[in-house]
């Protein structure tokens, strides 16, 4: 997966319920990055801090304390980077501080798609996309590089020899009598009864119970069996969830009385303030019935005030209109008034006038124009037609 994914604001809702732990994860691998940079030991001791946990910026905590360690770790980081960068201090402007930081992130050429202000907060996703990018750049500075693992040896695990009742086979060390030795074990008991069954004689011990003694406490210590602790034994596992069942049976039994205190204290409670509220209500009895009838009273007023209020709206509506219908009258009256006192439309009547007759004398010129032309007309049309006749 890569960072854009994890840092999605809209993809995180579609990435399932594992997505929620997603900061937790991103928070242990900046753990790990900043331990191999060693920043326990050059930036936390060195400036007296207390020591973050591996879920430190993965959770809201004390934001203004986040926001301090994640400036300062970021800070310290860039410095590693090779680049002079101050440190930050508590009183510094934190637009300031963060707008320095996510300028250095730019220069290496990282995507910033969220805004500023959610690096206020000191811990989420996109502190911790800003811190760890840039420890991946200190890391390269520094040239760090992975070894080879180094797997230790295994202890070649000691043969013990179980201890249990089978029978021993005794044979003599040297010709002293009364000295002897273990020298062979018979695991297997068929064995002891294929050698058994047909004895050539009585077997009788011939050796003394006190040199058996010594025998036995000197090979003693040989026959014990050594078994190693494995935490991974379920043997260990169940050891361990009885200690803890006892542990919680004896802390629920101290926790209980506890409990059963603190309800019997709630109880008691409870009970005192449903008295006295049932003894407060007793005494304001009286009160809250003259409340109500005011309440009443108040409701009425309301509905005849809300009754007479529209009426005077409406009212008040035509008034507006018989209002505007009377502006409108003054005003065609004052038009009026003022067109008969005023002599422009006279002089505008007799400019009319002399303008029809100088059109009417132009009309009548036109008129004995055209007459005289039709005259000339029909006389030629006579002359003519008298002299066609003649020449007939």
């Amino acid at each position: 997966m890569s960072e854009d994914k994890k840092r999605g604001g809209d993809e995180a809702e579609h990435g399932g319920p594992g997505q929620f732990y997603e900061p937790f994860v991103q928070n242990e691998e900046l753990m790990d990055k900043l331990n191999l940079l060693d920043c326990g030991k050059e930036f936390i001791r060195k400036n007296n801090l207390k020591p973050i946990s591996r879920h430190y910026f993965a959770i809201a905590t004390n934001p203004g304390e986040q926001f301090y360690y994640f400036t300062s770790i970021a800070a310290w980081l860039l410095r590693k980077s090779g680049k002079s960068f101050e440190q930050p201090q508590e009183y510094d402007d934190p637009n300031a501080t963060i707008s320095s930081i996510l300028d250095e992130v730019r220069k290496y050429n990282y995507t910033i798609d969220f805004p500023p202000s959610k690096l206020k907060q000191g811990c989420g996703e996109h502190c911790l996309y800003v811190l760890q990018r840039l420890a991946d750049e200190a890391i390269k500075y520094s040239n760090f590089k992975w070894r080879k693992p180094v797997y230790p040896e295994e202890e070649a695990e000691e043969q013990h020899v179980i201890e249990d009742d089978t029978e021993l086979t005794l044979n003599r060390v040297d010709d002293t009598p009364g000295v002897s030795s273990i020298s062979d074990i018979k695991p297997s008991s068929g064995q002891l009864q294929m050698e058994s069954s047909k004895p050539e004689e009585i077997l009788q011990s011939t050796t003394d119970a006190a040199d058996w003694k010594l025998e036995v406490e000197r090979v003693m210590p040989q026959l014990k069996v050594t078994i190693r602790t494995d935490n991974k034994d379920w043997r260990v596992h169940l050891d361990q969830m009885h200690q803890h069942k006892d542990g919680i049976e004896t802390s629920l039994t101290e926790t209980k009385s506890y409990l059963d205190k603190l309800h019997d204290e709630i109880s008691r409670t409870l009970e005192k303030i449903g008295s006295r509220e049932k003894y407060l209500n007793n005494q304001l009895e009286h009160l809250l019935h003259d409340f109500r009838n005011v309440q009443e009273q108040l409701s009425e007023s309301k509905e005849k005030y809300r009754q007479a209020s529209g009426g005077v709206t409406e009212r008040s509506r035509i008034l507006a209109e018989v209002t505007e219908e009377l502006e409108k009258i003054k005003s065609e009256m004052e038009d009026r008034g003022s067109s008969m006192t005023d002599g422009a439309p006279l002089v505008k009547i007799k400019q009319a006038i002399s303008s029809l007759k100088k059109e009417s004398t132009q009309m009548d010129i036109r008129i004995g124009v055209v007459e005289h032309v039709l005259l000339q007309a029909k006389l030629k049309d006579k002359a003519t037609q008298s002299k066609q006749t003649h020449d007939i």
